[in-house]
């Protein structure tokens, strides 16, 4: 019996922030598209789930009032700064502040910030969600592109690659091996109860001895709930033979900087590992008749982690792009390379910048010497608040002001 297949112009493979922010960019062109999700909404993602700023100004150029119906509707807390707290006591506070002003970001499961966007998605009435299909294979040639699970097949003229870390179409159409040096293992476990979360409900960094130079998390949640986790680079996690289950378990219960915090809490979940491909490298991330978004194309920022914000941009400049592809009736590789160029002229700057911070700091003793540097420099730490104001760090950073208290007082 012949499998009969379903046809749209676009087919976005993956519905996290990538694909829904492409989506809705999309919304108002004339093209069928299909959003195509393994899972249903709503639906959990492992993930810190803190949204910085640029995740706000993503979603104000992505649509009218989308960040004030996050804002509204999101069930989210707000936190003023971030400590970084080391075990030889070495620590600090960094307040946000933007503009001149504090200004408070947000810690949002994924769970329910990804279900707002679906939920815009849901209103667009060229854009068909078919969820519950789990991709297996991913074709492309001249004539066009399939995506297949099973019996089921979807056609289209391009596909868009917004599948997450392990993405079936960075695999099959670019054949991406993954480089350690530029991956990061994380693990996730939701809590409740831990005592205390401070007034400023803030983001908490720990640099522990035997998870050098990665770091343990605790981001306070709505409902007296938290995120807590850590993360380090692949091929330290190989070079040293982690456990890293181990060692997060060990810390919650044994640490005297945590194990007095945690001896009431309760993990709500068991624990889950995630892998965060960096944007410590630059790719090839599109070819003949398909894109790369988000994690799929190895967006992420290799010092904090974060992915969201970039994730967002590059489904808006990938929307935008695909409608040149039609206007053009042109879905070339070299045609695509203006997406790359693109997707680059806009992030590279930066994810270049926390590259180099993230070597300069795989040093273990240097990472201990700069917390204890910046916890005893009122200046420093200034400076560093009025980083969040600045695009390109490296200003900051490369400062003869910065580096003169850094190295010297």
């Amino acid at each position: 019996m012949e499998t009969k297949a379903q046809k749209f112009d676009v087919l976005i493979l993956g519905a996290g922030p990538a694909g829904l922010a492409c989506a809705l960019q999309l919304a108002e062109s004339q093209l069928n598209v299909a959003l195509i999700e393994k899972s249903q909404f709503p639906r959990d993602k492992i993930c810190g789930d803190a949204l910085s700023w640029d995740v706000y100004n993503q979603l104000s150029k992505l649509s009218e009032g989308l960040e004030k119906s996050f804002l509204e509707k999101a069930t989210a807390l707000s936190t003023k700064g971030l400590h970084v707290i080391a075990e030889d006591d070495g620590r600090f506070f960094i307040p946000f502040r933007y503009k001149g002003a504090v200004k408070e970001m947000h810690i949002c499961k994924r769970y329910d910030f990804d279900n707002l966007l679906y939920e815009e998605v849901k209103k667009k009435g060229n854009v068909k969600i078919i969820e519950n299909f789990k991709a297996k294979k991913v074709e492309a040639d001249s004539n066009g592109v399939k995506v297949m699970s099973g019996d089921e097949i979807v056609e289209g003229k391009i596909v868009l690659g917004a599948d997450g870390a392990h993405s079936i179409v960075t695999k099959q159409l670019m054949k991406y091996k993954m480089e350690r040096e530029h991956y990061s293992a994380g693990l996730r476990v939701y809590y409740e109860n831990i005592e205390p979360l401070d007034e400023h409900a803030s983001m908490e960094f720990y640099i522990l001895d035997d998870l050098l130079p990665g770091y343990f998390w605790i981001f306070p949640l709505p409902n007296n709930t938290a995120n807590v986790g850590l993360g380090v680079l692949s091929s330290i996690v190989t070079e040293r033979k982690l456990n890293l289950r181990e060692i997060l378990q060990r810390a919650i219960d044994k640490n005297p900087l945590l194990a007095e915090r945690f001896k009431n809490a309760k993990a709500v979940e068991t624990i889950k590992g995630h892998g965060l491909p960096l944007g410590s490298k630059k790719r090839e991330i599109s070819g003949e008749r398909f894109l790369l978004l988000g994690d799929a194309a190895s967006l992420i920022d290799p010092l904090s982690g974060e992915g969201i914000g970039n994730a967002i941009r590059s489904g808006r400049v990938a929307g935008k792009h695909v409608m040149e592809c039609f206007e053009n009736n042109n879905f070339s590789a070299s045609f695509n390379q203006a997406y790359d160029k693109e997707v680059y002229r806009l992030m590279w700057k930066e994810l270049k910048f926390s590259r180099w911070v993230q070597m300069f700091f795989s040093r273990p003793w240097l990472m201990k010497f700069a917390i204890r540097k910046i916890g005893n420099n009122k200046l420093i730490r200034r400076l560093l608040t009025d980083s969040y104001d600045t695009k390109d760090k490296s200003q900051v950073f490369w400062s003869p002001r910065f580096l003169w208290n850094f190295i010297f007082k």
